[in-house]
């Protein structure tokens, strides 16, 4: 690694990467050095606009480029897991999108390359950095609410209707499930530190075959979270979790939220409000960065544990709600 700048790579410039290059800007000595798409014009468009020095046709070059300091996966998540095993074979730290792969099997494998090479490997689960969520999890650990009960929680949209978009597409490992619910259940694991014990799901499949609606019930020894992921119609969006004292309400659009709520006995008792310093990315990558300046293999905040354990969950509720992928069985 370079003394005084961390060079990062990008794989797959779509819509995501661009938050992620513009946070990039913010984060003191990090610098876009590569890009790469299978698609070259997409790359150099991309590296012009964030004044990347590099743009690759394909992936292993940039894989293979011995000034990428860690790269950034960015591509649909059912092509994460090769494109992270590849990273991690080669010993280049690994920040990939979430899901990080599409089932508990392939995190499990990604983790296991990770230890075999001394490498680093995180998802990048940016609503777990945010300011905002941070400050809730000071509330929870002093019980400000008092003995958790209930978290409540959507992430809902009526998408357009385009059965060529990757939401929709089995083959994408589209739905709702993977794309939407990903962030209730992370989050919801966020706040309680563990595993359910049980897991209730039904869910809508559509004519493309993936989940248009997930509903889910987790059981953690007695606390409930409910949450809805949908693709066919707009909910609040909002997360908000009970106590026997109180509750947190998390700002609609939960995921990437700058404000929060406190209430004490019904009252209004505190209302938090934490602006980004850019698109709430550069939290996750100084995370990333530090974590590789220490010699850690892996985040405390997003731990391989707390990925294998969120695949494990999505695996029982795609059971439940009757969701395959069959590229599973063929790859």
């Amino acid at each position: 690694m370079s003394e005084t700048t961390f060079n990062w790579g990008v794989i797959a410039p779509g819509r995501i990467a661009h938050n992620f290059a513009k946070a990039l800007k913010v984060v003191p000595n990090a610098s876009l050095y590569a890009v790469a798409s299978s698609n070259l014009e997409r790359a150099k468009t991309f590296a012009q606009e964030y004044d990347c020095e590099h743009a690759y046709d394909d992936y292993q070059t940039l894989i293979d480029d011995p000034q990428v300091d860690a790269i950034y996966i960015a591509n649909p998540h059912r092509f994460h897991f090769e494109c992270a095993k590849k990273c991690l074979i080669a010993g280049k730290p690994v920040l990939c999108e979430k899901p990080i792969t599409v089932n508990e099997a392939q995190v499990q494998e990604l983790v296991e390359l990770a230890q075999k090479h001394q490498t680093f490997l995180m998802e990048a689960v940016w609503t777990r950095f945010l300011p905002v969520w941070q400050q809730v999890k000071v509330w929870l650990e002093e019980q400000r609410i008092g003995e958790l009960r209930v978290l409540s929680s959507s992430f809902s949209f009526n998408v357009p209707r385009d059965e060529n978009d990757r939401l929709l597409n089995n083959e994408l490992a589209g739905g709702a499930l993977l794309d939407t619910g990903i962030y209730n259940l992370t989050m919801s694991q966020f706040v309680l530190q563990r595993e359910p014990s049980s897991i209730v799901a039904n869910g809508l499949i559509g004519e493309t075959n993936v989940d248009e609606r997930t509903s889910v019930i987790l059981d953690y020894d007695g606390i409930a979270s409910q949450f809805t992921c949908g693709l066919n119609a707009t909910l609040d969006n909002s997360f908000t979790i009970y106590g026997s004292n109180g509750n947190i309400a998390v700002d609609s659009m939960f995921w990437g939220a700058t404000k929060a709520v406190l209430k004490v006995k019904g009252e209004e008792e505190l209302v938090i409000e934490l602006p980004f310093r850019a698109t709430g990315f550069e939290y996750q990558i100084e995370e990333v960065m530090n974590c590789i300046a220490q010699g850690k293999l892996q985040s405390d905040v997003i731990s391989w544990q707390d990925s294998i354990n969120t695949m494990k969950t999505m695996d029982e509720i795609r059971r439940q709600i009757g969701l395959e992928y069959p590229f599973l069985n063929r790859d």
